[in-house]
């Protein structure tokens, strides 16, 4: 695409024309696809990740302020996002090894029969979570699928699959005791996020 299309394209986003996001759509889809994929090595991140750059380029088009190309403005985004993924997953495994660090402490507080009424009561609030929240959790913790195939059984993003873990660990720290909280690593196996 030469020059002068680049910049007649992003005047036109810039008005809010949605034949110009469509076209934009279009044009780069498939290659920065293709470059999000060589960072991910995932087909599904790599889609989130595109889908999430058009989608913040449509929303932000009217202070669009672009000094290369239209190209590498696109792939500089694609990048950018990559990046604050890899941060966001690097900060669940931080706290995912505060639950492990916290494992050794609740299991030796922990005799079997209030283990036992521990995990009654966790069951007892999972059965309380929202409907989505609570067969997206059911479906991570309790069946053991991969966030990336929750994503495609239920045929919603991954993204979507991660908030709603998230929300449903808030929701449950939230109703039972830090005692409790801790014990999620047993009842739920090594994989436990929140």
């Amino acid at each position: 695409m030469k020059n002068d299309d680049n910049n007649f394209l992003v005047h036109r986003l810039k008005i809010g024309e949605e034949t110009a996001y469509d076209s934009l759509i279009d044009l780069y889809s498939q290659r920065l696809y293709g470059y999000a994929l060589s960072l991910t090595r995932d087909h599904a991140q790599s889609q989130d990740i595109v889908q999430n750059v058009f989608i913040k380029t449509w929303e932000k088009r009217k202070k669009l302020d672009i000094h290369t190309s239209l190209n590498n403005f696109l792939y500089r985004a694609v990048y950018n996002e990559f990046i604050n993924q890899y941060k966001k997953k690097r900060s669940n495994r931080v706290l995912e090894q505060k639950y492990y660090n916290s494992l050794e402490k609740a299991v030796l507080v922990q005799d079997d029969s209030s283990y036992e009424h521990i995990t009654k009561e966790i069951f007892k609030e999972i059965k309380r979570l929202p409907p989505k929240c609570q067969q997206v959790f059911i479906l991570s913790k309790q069946e053991g699928l991969t966030n990336t195939e929750i994503s495609k059984y239920l045929n919603v993003s991954i993204k979507t699959v991660e908030a709603q873990i998230t929300k449903a660990f808030h929701i449950l720290r939230g109703r039972v005791s830090t005692k409790y909280d801790m014990v999620f690593v047993i009842v739920f196996g090594k994989n436990s996020r929140g």
